[in-house]
């Protein structure tokens, strides 16, 4: 099982951390150890002070593709959730000002954690899916696909020409605006429309 990540994929994101549009989407990988199991706690990393949510839609993978077309992007996945991709922020600036990858501020054990998958159904609209993040029932990020630089195709169909896609792999498909810290004690909850569909604490 593979996490794929999508960076910069929201314009107002990409401004608020300093980064230019990308002309094509920018993807990473988290590694199966980064996905947290269900009802396992969520612990706060000792290697960062500053630790940030990024809440984003995730597709679940459906059928083993390669150098799959755009236009047939939609018969790969089956399911959709909201995620949040943990950002060891201070890590990845010192990383990223020395030029070296980032994965240590990305990819580290339990980062990468997703909420209740809904099964997609016919009449799905992929570019108008509204979803949100709360903290300390607090609104914080909130965003709809129709927002995203590159769709749930394009990106299927960008990363297939790299990388296989099997059955089980998750795609992160980015962050709207709103990112920011979290600490111990924070209480995180996603909703797709008026759903929630994860609820964690930071421990």
């Amino acid at each position: 099982m593979k996490i794929f990540c999508v960076g910069r994929n929201y314009l107002d994101h990409a401004k608020e951390l300093g980064n230019e549009a990308p002309d094509e989407p920018v993807i990473f990988l988290k590694p199966k150890s980064a996905l947290l199991q269900p009802h396992m706690p969520f612990y706060y990393p000792e290697f960062t002070n500053e630790l940030h949510y990024e809440a984003e839609l995730v597709l679940r993978i459906s059928k083993n593709g390669k150098y799959i077309q755009e236009k047939h992007a939609p018969k790969y996945y089956n399911g959709i959730t909201i995620g949040i991709d943990f950002t060891a922020r201070d890590v990845q600036r010192d990383l990223q000002q020395k030029g070296l990858p980032w994965e240590k501020s990305k990819a580290w054990d339990n980062s990468a954690v997703v909420g209740k998958f809904q099964e997609i159904k016919p009449g799905f609209n992929p570019e108008d899916i509204n979803f949100c993040l709360y903290k300390n029932k607090e609104l914080v990020q909130q965003g709809n696909s129709g927002q995203m630089l590159f769709t749930f195709n394009q990106i299927i169909s960008n990363i297939s020409q790299y990388f296989s896609l099997n059955i089980g792999d998750l795609v992160f498909t980015g962050t709207p605006a709103g990112v920011g810290e979290c600490v111990v004690g924070d209480e995180l909850e996603g909703f797709i429309e008026d759903e929630s569909l994860l609820e964690l604490e930071v421990k």
